[in-house]
Order: C-alpha cells, then sequence, then structure tokens
C-alpha cells in the first residue's frame, strides 16, 4: 500500500534496492565482468532502458515530486528490471514476448 500513499518515499527506496541489487551482482562476479555482461550485445538494449529507469524514476521522486510521474516511473521501472532480467535467460525474451502477442491478439 506504500506505493499508491506514498509513491515518492516508495520509488525511493525501489530504485536504491536495485542499485544495490546491481552493486551486489558486480561484488559476486567481480565489476570488470558485471560490466561486460551488461554490455554484451544481446542485453546493451535491456540494460540502457534499465540505467535510464532508475534515473527517471530517482528523477522524478527527488526533483519533481510528482506522485503520478512518480509511479509511472516506478512501473517503467519494474517494466526494464524483467525486461533486464529476462535477458540472462536463453530464450526467455522471445518466448515472453510470443505469449504477449497471442495474449493480446485480437484476431480470432
Amino acid at each position: 500500500m506504500l506505493v499508491f500513499f506514498n509513491p515518492i518515499k516508495f520509488g525511493i527506496a525501489f530504485t536504491l534496492g536495485n542499485l544495490l541489487a546491481l552493486g551486489s551482482t558486480g561484488f559476486l562476479i567481480g565489476p570488470k565482468r558485471q560490466v561486460t555482461m551488461m554490455l554484451d550485445p544481446v542485453r546493451i538494449y535491456a540494460t540502457a532502458i534499465y540505467l535510464a529507469s532508475i534515473i527517471i524514476a530517482l528523477f522524478c521522486a527527488l526533483y519533481v515530486h510528482n506522485k503520478f510521474l512518480t509511479l509511472f516511473a516506478i512501473i517503467l521501472e519494474f517494466g526494464a528490471l524483467i525486461w533486464y532480467s529476462l535477458s540472462y535467460i536463453p530464450f526467455a525474451r522471445s518466448m515472453v514476448s510470443k505469449v504477449m502477442v497471442s495474449c493480446f491478439d485480437t484476431d480470432f
């Protein structure tokens, strides 16, 4: 319920949690390998969108102080996190894309 009552506070905590998660995986596998894996051609766009969504969420929460924009940025960041995470599983993004297309296909 914190998301709806105080999305700014939740946005800051969620974004800092994502930054800590990136830092912890960098600690486990090493920062050089982490950056190399993040900049792999397979996931470069997912990484860019994920990092941009983190910056947007922090900007909306800390500087804009708009609850609606912060909530939208949190949703964007969550979607980017899912897509970024799926990039590490072989064929996961193509499978999810096909499932989403089949779910929203209006041709019966």
